[in-house]
């Protein structure tokens, strides 16, 4: 009886945290409804900012540096502390930067199958080239230099989980992604001298970058850049997962990021 006392308080009992998470491209602060729902549910404080260019924004010409400024800038106008910064997928870019510029508020840096560029990369140079190649072709056929992804690559690489009606939903909420940032190098060697704490939370299903190659990867090929990291996992997509298990990927953020 004391046992499994022990085994509900190790899973109920949560230590009191403030969350700022952040949404990746193909998607806005709605994505993370659900799962900051949950967070918030269990006393969390939980704020989702959203950036330029996506959304409502109608404005798509924003580069990188008006993304991760307009983070920090939230997170000191709001004047938060030991913030636990969360990114997926392009906002694992994000967060690197935004501990560059306000490193002293932030309590840990969590990726949630999220990119860690390596100093001087892009975005784009941890993708296959037949997918940079795509995107390329897509950005030149758009009108306001965007990507559009066609539904049947976004079904099959972001929403290989989901019920056909599912994927058509998130589908629905993708609007088109500004391409500069994901073509932009960063100058990351700021964020690679930082002592911040990180976690990285791998998505075990997550197809949308193509398994089996060791040159390409969300783990081990670019959660071991993080050196000293805390690392957990999950059965789930890139996108599905966040709208229709949000209690599960609450429950691994918040074991990704506490004490």
């Amino acid at each position: 009886m004391q046992q499994q006392q022990q085994e509900q308080d190790f899973r109920e009992k949560e230590q009191p945290l403030t969350f700022v998470l952040i949404h990746g491209s193909w998607a806005d602060a709605s994505f993370w409804a659900g799962v900051a729902a949950e967070l918030s549910k269990k006393g969390h404080t939980v704020y989702v900012p959203e950036f330029p260019g996506h959304g409502a924004d109608p404005n798509k010409n924003v580069t990188h540096a008006m993304i991760s400024k307009s983070v920090a800038d939230f997170i000191s106008s709001n004047n938060l502390h030991n913030v636990i910064l969360i990114g997926h997928s392009f906002g694992g870019s994000v967060i690197q930067k935004v501990a560059e510029l306000v490193p002293n508020r932030i309590k840990r840096l969590v990726f949630y199958n999220a990119f860690v560029l390596k100093d001087g990369e892009a975005l784009a140079d941890e993708l296959p080239p037949s997918v940079v190649e795509q995107f390329k072709q897509l950005t030149a056929s758009s009108k306001n230099n965007t990507i559009t992804l066609p539904f049947d690559f976004f079904r099959e690489a972001f929403t290989n989980l989901a019920s056909l009606q599912q994927a058509q939903a998130i589908y629905k909420k993708a609007f088109p992604e500004p391409a500069g940032p994901l073509f932009e190098k960063l100058d990351l060697k700021k964020f690679y001298s930082l002592s911040i704490p990180k976690s990285f939370v791998h998505i075990m299903e997550d197809n949308v970058i193509p398994f089996g190659d060791p040159n390409y990867g969300w783990h081990p090929h670019m959660s071991s850049r993080l050196g000293l990291f805390r690392f957990l996992q999950l059965h789930g997509d890139h996108m599905t997962t966040a709208f229709y298990e949000p209690k599960l990927v609450a429950r691994k953020l918040y074991e990704a990021a506490r004490d």
